[in-house]
């Protein structure tokens, strides 16, 4: 009887935890059993597995091999164990020395001709494998660009099963390190100098943009909601190391990172079809969750176009979201976690008819009420700016003035953003935005004076506000003093932030 162990990763989410893998050979029929709580894909790893093996000129042993992965209570699923189940069951049948595999985590699916094929979330599952102390790595060489960005782990890549045997052999030079790779320059956003007009609309974006705020934008068809929305992601500063890679870890397991350009520097933008699913939006499917566009968006925008036109339960779904800047997601084989701190922008026409202009509207005051009713008094109360845009009526000239391109306002928002994280640091807080900063704290730790609130508690005494629509009032007024380069906001701000509250899509 002889035994061997191998590591490899169970991903559940961006979460991972390390697996050993264990191979038994021993008397007995030739059978191969797998235990360990095996979903159907891992279970047909078997049959993968032996055919790999037999095409790359080794033998697969002819007793009885039981393959345990630990920990056994936890289920696992994927294609991502075949290199490290072969690796194991070789050296426990003296095919190969097992002395390198302590140590080192194996990653990839084999092809039945031996060929290692990429698999998603590399990337997690090796900082789940270097916090379990595991300092090198063997991945697809398809996956050696993302496996190159966790730090402290030596990654080496295989084109084929019989390249990492012979590793195994002795033979150093078989598999490849990651080649030299640096992500391409980023394409320049698109510039808020083409949007036309639209001063108000303009100045809640540079807004939305300083604080991290929640932004509606209504008004009739052709008055660039779309352009704006697009153009926030320009006015946002660069991801660091940090949030580049929880967002790359993310993009990772969606399946979704391109080989040229492995790590997620810049803040995503993510557009949903007002068709698409609950699962399309905060994640789902069967087995363990995969991650909706709300994850997808982490640290980045979220843009819902034509926002009354989705279904009640799918913006409803965004709620949690909203608050906790995580989504859990219940699935069969067990809860999953997915970031999902993202910026959301909802664009929308005032009624269904939607004309360029309000007078040739032909819809009542029933319906138009109706329409705009879609968006919920819940979910419209974690929107922190909302703003109506008017039909343009010139293209140029004195009434539209030049616009502003987006690097001029920019500056601005990264300088308010400056402002607000040091103020946060100093009070031993690691928050980035003012849209971060719980309602308690700043009521509390940074309470205006009445004189400067007055506004807010009339609209609580009033029923105008709720205590969550108040925070957020005052997470706004605090954006406004930045921009203002002020020290606390005033009760000028206070109203500001009031009134793009309370402006009405109908």
């Amino acid at each position: 009887m002889a035994l061997a162990c191998a590591w490899s990763v169970a991903l559940f989410g961006v979460d991972g935890l390390a697996v050993e893998i264990e191979a038994d050979v021993g008397v007995g029929q030739p059978k191969t059993q797998l235990l360990g709580l095996p979903d159907k894909a891992l279970h047909e790893s078997k049959e993968r597995v032996k055919a790999a093996v037999r095409n790359t000129d080794e033998e697969w042993p002819k007793q009885r091999v039981v393959l345990g992965l630990s920990p056994a209570a936890m289920p696992k699923g994927g294609s991502g164990y075949d290199l490290a189940i072969a690796c194991a069951t070789l050296a426990a049948s003296k095919a190969v020395p097992p002395d390198k595999l302590g140590g080192t985590v194996l990653i990839g699916e084999l092809s039945l001709d031996g060929r290692v094929r990429h698999v998603r979330g590399v990337l997690p599952a090796l900082l789940a494998a270097r916090r379990a102390g595991l300092r090198r790595a063997i991945v697809p060489h398809d996956a050696l660009p993302e496996a190159a960005l966790v730090d402290g782990v030596d990654v080496l890549g295989a084109g084929r099963l019989g390249d990492v045997l012979a590793w195994l052999r002795g033979e150093a030079h078989s598999l490849k390190p990651p080649p030299p790779h640096e992500n391409p320059p980023l394409p320049a956003p698109p510039d808020l100098a083409d949007v036309v007009g639209q001063p108000e609309a303009r100045w809640a974006l540079e807004v939305a943009a300083a604080g991290g705020h929640h932004l509606l934008l209504t008004g009739p068809p052709g008055t660039g909601k779309t352009m704006l929305a697009e153009r926030l992601v320009g006015l946002l500063p660069p991801l660091s190391r940090d949030e580049a890679l929880a967002v790359t870890a993310v993009h990772s397991v969606a399946g979704m990172l391109a080989a040229e350009a492995p790590l997620v520097a810049a803040p995503p933008f993510m557009s949903l079809h007002h068709t698409s699913s609950i699962t399309a939006l905060v994640g789902g499917g069967s087995g363990l969750a995969k991650p909706g566009a709300v994850s997808r968006a982490h640290r980045g925008v979220l843009f819902l176009d034509e926002a009354c036109e989705f279904g009640p339960r799918t913006l409803e779904a965004l709620r949690t979201a909203l608050e906790d800047g995580e989504i859990r997601l219940a699935r069969r084989d067990g809860i999953v976690r997915y970031p999902a701190r993202f910026q959301l922008v909802l664009a929308t026409n005032p009624c269904p008819c939607a004309p360029a202009k309000e007078i040739d509207c032909c819809c009542t005051s029933i319906v138009r009420r109706r329409y705009a009713a879609r968006l919920s008094g819940p979910l419209l109360d974690r929107v922190d700016i909302r703003v109506r845009m008017r039909p343009l009526t010139a293209m140029s000239g004195v009434e539209v003035g030049e616009p502003e391109p987006t690097a001029v306002v920019r500056e601005r928002v990264l300088k308010a953003r400056a402002r607000a994280a040091a103020r946060w640091s100093a009070h031993g807080y690691d928050w980035r935005t003012n849209a971060e900063v719980p309602g308690p704290v700043l009521r509390r730790e940074f309470g205006l004076p009445r004189s400067t609130t007055a506004l807010l508690d009339r609209g609580l005494a009033g029923g105008v506000l709720t205590g969550r629509g108040a925070d957020r009032c005052l997470r706004v007024a605090w954006t406004l003093s930045d921009l203002a380069e002020a020290d606390q906001p005033t009760a000028d701000h206070v109203a500001a932030a009031l009134e793009f509250r309370e402006r009405r899509s109908a």
